[in-house]
C-alpha cells in the first residue's frame, strides 16, 4: 500500500520515554489518495504515536471514506447508547495536544463505526470538517393512504432504504448494518420538522402484550434487575404490528392502535430501542480539554457527541443538520454530556432535526445496594444503558441522597477508590467513616461532576424530544438561543426512576432567548419546565432568573414550575402566534406548584387574548410577588 501522507514539519520537541531520548513531534498532512478508505492508513499512524508523536494531522481538502474493515477494534461501554465492539479510523486513546483538521473536507463513513474515539487524552482539538454516513442508521417511509377503520396505512418506501419482509415484520437492510421499525415519529415534509400533534400518530405500536403465558410469576430474582435490559425487555410482549408488500416498495402496516398517520407526511423509523444507538460521531471519555470547532454533523447513529467523565468541553459552531434530502440528522442526542465538569460551552451551534433533546447535561445516580462496612458500599448501576459507568475519581465529593427526605445530598464524603467488579456493581472505598445514616435504597452523586455551562448563540430546532435537558447544581447560563422544539424547549428535572440522571438545578439564568411554537407535539408541557419525579414537597431548584425572551407560542403554557425556591420570570414577551390550533386552551400562562419566593413581573402579553387565567398555583406557596 502507498502511504499518501507527508510530513510536513516538527512542531515543537516533546519529552519522551522511549529510551530517555527526545522525540519530535510531527504534523503530518494526508492527501486526497487515500480517499477511497482513510482508515487503515490513519489507524496505523496514529497507533505509532506513543513512540512517534504527531501534534496535528491535516487533511487536503476533499472526500474521504471510512469502512469498519481496517479500523481500530475496542469494547466500549458508551453512556445512554448500546455497549459493543466497534472500530473506529480514529483512535485517539492517551495523547495530548493533538489538533485535527480536516480543512473544509468531508467524511463518509460505513456502517458501526465510531469516527472520533477519545479517551483518557488531553487538549484534543478537531476543526473545520463534515461527518456523514453513506447509509442512515433510520429509514424514511411516506404515508399515501390510510385506513382509520380497518387500522392500516400503506407507505411508499424509496430505493434508498432496502427492506426485508421475514414473517410479516419489516427489516431496513443496510450496508453493515440493519434494523427494524422499532422506534418512530412522523415528519411534516413542507415544514421539513416533527409533525404537528405528532403524539396522536406515533410512535408506531409495535408491540402488545402477549395473549399467553406460563408460570411467568414463578421467576424469582435474588437480586434487583432492570427490566428494560435488553434480557428481559421483551418478556411477556409479542409484535403488535404486520407488514404486507403489495408491490416492490409499497408496504401496508396492520393493528397501529393509534390514529392512522396522515397522508403525505413521512415516518421515520431507526429500529428498537436499546439496539438502536451503536455509532455516535464523538466519543470522549475521562478527557481534559477538547474542543470541537466549525463542526457539521450531518448523520450518526446515536449521539452527535457522548462526552463521559471529562473536563473543559468547548463546541463552537458546532452544527447537527441532515443532508442528503434526509429528514434526519443524528438518531439521538445532538449532544449528551455526562459527569463532566470545568467549563462545558456550546456557542453558535445548530441542532436540527435529530431525534432527541439538542444537549442534555446530568450527573449519575448510583443506588447503594450494600453497606460492607465502615468505610465501604456497593452500588449498582440504574439504567441498562448505564453500565460500567465509573462514578468518579479518587478524591471526589461524593453527596448521598434520600430523595424522599430532601432532592439535596443528606451528607457527602471523598472517594478513596472504586473497585469495578462487572459493569452492574462496583464497590467504592472512602476517605472518611460513612454516615450513621446511610442505608441500602440510599443514592450517591458525584458532587464534582457537573459543569459551569454556557449556551449561547445556538439555533435549537425540528428536532423529536427537548432543546436542552439540564441537571445542573452549579451554574447554568442560557442566553441568545432560538427553540422551536417538538418537547420542551428546556426541561430541568430530577429525575431517579428511569434514567437515574442525577443532579437538580441552581444558580440558572434564561435570558434573551426566542421560544417559537414549541411543546407542538400533544404533550400538556410548558415550554419550560422544572419538574421532579418523585411527588413531593420539597424544594428542588433554587435561584432561577427568566427573564428579557420572547414567547410566540401557538397554545397557553409557557413556564411550568414545581418544588422551586426562588425564581424570577420578568421583562419577558409572550404573543400568540396561530401557527398551530390551541391544544389546551384552558392551560394558564404560568402553573406553580410547591414553590416559595416567586417574582413574576413586568412580563408582557400581547396580540389575541389566549386565556382568562394567567396564572395558576397548586399546592403549597409563599412570598409570591
Amino acid at each position: 500500500m502507498k502511504f499518501y501522507a507527508t510530513v510536513l514539519f516538527v512542531l515543537f520537541i516533546s519529552f519522551s520515554v522511549c529510551n530517555g531520548q527526545v522525540i519530535k513531534a510531527e504534523k503530518i498532512l494526508f492527501e486526497t489518495g487515500i480517499a477511497g478508505d482513510a482508515t487503515p492508513v490513519l489507524v496505523e499512524r496514529i497507533l505509532k504515536a506513543d513512540k512517534n508523536p504527531i501534534s496535528e494531522i491535516k487533511f487536503e481538502k476533499g472526500t474521504y471514506h471510512f469502512y469498519p474493515d481496517k479500523g481500530f477494534e475496542k469494547f466500549c461501554y458508551l453512556s445512554n447508547h448500546g455497549d459493543l465492539m466497534v472500530n473506529t479510523p480514529f483512535p485517539i486513546l492517551n495523547m495530548e495536544n493533538l489538533t485535527i483538521d480536516g480543512q473544509g473536507s468531508t467524511f463518509i463513513f460505513h456502517g458501526v463505526v465510531i469516527p472520533f474515539l477519545i479517551a483518557d487524552s488531553k487538549n484534543i482539538i478537531v476543526k473545520n470538517l463534515s461527518i456523514d454516513w453513506q447509509d442512515p442508521f433510520y429509514s424514511e417511509g411516506l404515508i399515501v393512504a390510510n385506513d382509520e377503520k380497518n387500522k392500516t396505512f400503506d407507505m411508499k418506501i424509496s430505493e434508498e432504504y432496502p427492506y426485508d419482509i421475514r414473517n410479516g415484520q419489516i427489516f431496513f437492510i443496510k450496508e453493515y448494518y440493519q434494523h427494524s421499525l422499532g422506534q418512530s415519529i412522523l415528519y411534516n415534509p413542507k415544514r421539513r420538522a416533527i409533525t404537528f400533534n405528532t403524539e396522536v400518530y406515533t410512535p408506531i405500536t409495535t408491540k402488545s402484550k402477549t395473549s399467553k403465558t406460563f408460570n411467568l410469576d414463578k421467576i424469582q430474582y435474588k437480586y434487583e434487575y432492570d427490566k428494560r435490559d435488553l434480557g428481559f425487555k421483551n418478556i411477556g410482549f409479542e409484535y403488535g404490528i404486520t407488514v404486507e408488500e403489495l408491490e416492490p416498495g409499497l408496504v401496508r402496516v396492520y393493528g397501529h392502535k393509534k390514529e392512522m398517520p396522515p397522508v403525505g407526511h413521512i415516518l421515520t423509523m431507526k429500529g428498537e430501542q436499546g439496539l438502536n444507538r451503536v455509532a455516535p460521531a464523538f466519543s470522549v471519555a475521562h478527557t481534559i480539554g477538547f474542543s470541537a470547532k466549525n463542526i457539521n454533523v450531518h448523520h450518526a447513529g446515536g449521539m452527535g457527541m457522548i462526552a463521559e467523565n471529562s473536563e473543559d468541553l468547548i463546541l463552537d459552531n458546532f452544527n447537527v443538520t441532515p443532508s442528503q434530502g434526509r429528514m434526519v440528522s443524528t438518531t439521538a442526542d445532538a449532544t449528551h454530556f455526562v459527569g463532566c465538569r470545568g467549563k462545558v460551552v456550546l456557542k453558535n451551534c445548530t441542532f436540527e432535526n435529530q431525534l432527541d433533546d439538542a444537549s442534555n447535561i446530568h450527573g449519575t445516580y448510583q443506588k447503594i445496594v450494600d453497606v460492607l462496612d465502615e468505610y465501604r458500599i456497593g452500588v449498582r448501576m440504574g439504567h441498562h444503558q448505564q453500565k460500567a459507568f465509573v462514578i468518579g475519581q479518587p478524591n471526589d465529593h461524593l453527596g448521598f441522597v434520600r430523595l424522599s427526605n430532601s432532592f439535596f445530598p443528606y451528607n457527602k464524603t471523598t472517594i478513596k477508590n472504586i473497585a469495578y467488579i462487572n459493569n452492574r456493581y462496583q464497590i467504592i472505598t472512602l476517605n472518611e467513616k460513612l454516615p450513621q445514616d446511610v442505608q441500602p435504597g440510599d443514592l450517591v452523586e458525584n458532587l464534582d461532576g457537573y459543569p459551569d455551562l454556557l449556551v449561547q448563540n445556538c439555533i435549537i430546532r425540528n428536532n423529536r424530544a427537548r432543546g436542552l435537558l439540564i441537571s445542573n447544581p452549579v451554574n447554568t447560563v442560557i442566553e441568545n438561543n432560538f427553540f422551536s422544539t417538538e418537547m420542551e424547549a428546556i426541561l430541568m428535572p430530577v429525575e431517579s426512576g428511569h434514567w437515574y440522571e442525577s443532579g437538580n438545578a441552581t444558580n440558572v439564568i434564561i435570558r434573551d432567548n426566542v421560544f417559537q411554537d414549541c411543546q407542538h407535539s400533544g404533550f400538556n408541557r410548558g415550554v419550560i419546565r422544572f419538574d421532579t419525579d418523585d411527588d413531593n414537597e420539597n424544594i428542588a431548584f433554587k435561584d432561577i432568573s427568566i427573564i428579557n425572551n420572547t414567547f410566540n407560542h401557538f397554545d397557553n403554557l409557557i413556564l411550568e414550575v414545581t418544588n422551586t425556591d426562588g425564581l424570577k420570570f420578568t421583562n419577558n414577551t409572550i404573543t400568540h402566534s396561530g401557527t398551530f390550533p390551541l391544544l389546551y386552551p384552558s392551560n394558564p400562562a404560568v402553573r406553580i406548584a410547591y414553590s416559595k419566593n416567586m417574582n413574576i413581573d413586568k412580563n408582557i402579553f400581547k396580540g389575541k387574548e389566549k386565556t382568562d387565567l394567567l396564572l395558576e398555583i397548586d399546592g403549597s406557596m409563599s412570598n409570591l410577588k
